[in-house]
């Protein structure tokens, strides 16, 4: 998933064209977007849309916090209709993706699903403790099909007045949840997505972060609206270069099988060079 699009659950005029944009997944909101007297009709919204629409793209619902009386009433209301996955936002620990796994479990159970059928994404770094403690989520569920990162909350959990200097860049701070987030799931051995980018009407700065993102080690990115789903596409989607030096990497090392270090155009390349090739090629479906 190169895309994740972002859209609220109490807005469901808006759901087919979310589904429609060209993400490669939409995320129907029940925490942030919606007010929390407008849940329960948001709730019966999502239920309603995912059970009655033949899906052509991956719907999650992000819930609300496992910490907040409203996260099981999400689950109960929308696993029935079953969401291909559930963003799991403010996860303090690892302990509370453990308690939505479990919950999942038992919903599953019970509307006669398989066991780990709906995945989970949680959100690692919303809070100042969570981030003190990112290296529980090195030890996850195995629903769990990625980690991925915010910095709005962080930056209101620390009272800072804004996250990111007049560059445009992230401060210190969350470029350290970043990376926090990027390390934890490589650890996990679970894709790392990176987080929305709140620009949306300059799409070149949009594609040349995401750009940063996939270099940094990212495979895609959380957007908030479908304007940036072919800039973040363009920036996540490996070039012809890219995938020609890739294809002559792997060239190069099946001409010597059971060789760790081969020569390559002047230079040597090892198994890390390998891996990296290999990546690519399965990023352009050619893996």
């Amino acid at each position: 998933m190169r895309s994740m699009l972002f859209v609220p659950g109490d807005r469901p005029e808006r759901f087919a064209k979310a589904a429609t944009s060209g993400a490669d997944a939409v995320i129907l909101d029940l925490e942030d977007a919606v007010m929390p007297e407008r849940r329960p009709e948001a709730r019966a919204a999502i239920a309603g849309w995912l059970a009655a629409t033949g899906r052509t793209v991956p719907a999650w619902v992000r819930i609300n916090p496992v910490h907040t009386p409203d996260a099981l009433l999400d689950l109960a209301a929308v696993v029935a209709a079953r969401p291909d996955g559930i963003v799991l936002p403010k996860a303090r620990d690892a302990a509370d993706v453990h308690r939505a796994d479990h919950w999942l479990e038992g919903l599953e159970a019970h509307c006669g699903f398989a066991h780990g059928g709906i995945s989970l994404l949680p959100l690692i770094t919303e809070s100042a403790g969570a981030l003190l403690k990112a290296a529980s989520f090195t030890s996850l569920p195995a629903r769990v099909a990625g980690l991925t990162w915010g910095a709005e909350d962080l930056a209101a959990d620390v009272g800072a007045a804004r996250n990111k200097t007049a560059d445009g860049e992230y401060e210190l701070t969350y470029a350290m949840a970043r990376s926090f987030c990027l390390l934890a799931a490589a650890a996990a051995g679970v894709p790392a997505f990176d987080t929305v980018d709140t620009e949306f009407r300059d799409a070149a700065a949009v594609e040349r972060r995401a750009r940063d993102s996939r270099r940094q080690g990212f495979v895609g990115k959380l957007a908030i609206h479908p304007a940036q789903v072919a800039p973040i596409h363009a920036a996540f989607s490996p070039t012809a270069d890219e995938i020609a030096w890739a294809e002559r990497v792997l060239a190069a090392f099946r001409a010597a099988p059971g060789v760790g270090a081969v020569a390559f155009e002047g230079g040597m390349l090892d198994k890390p060079h390998l891996r990296q090739a290999e990546r690519i090629l399965a990023a352009a479906g050619r893996g």
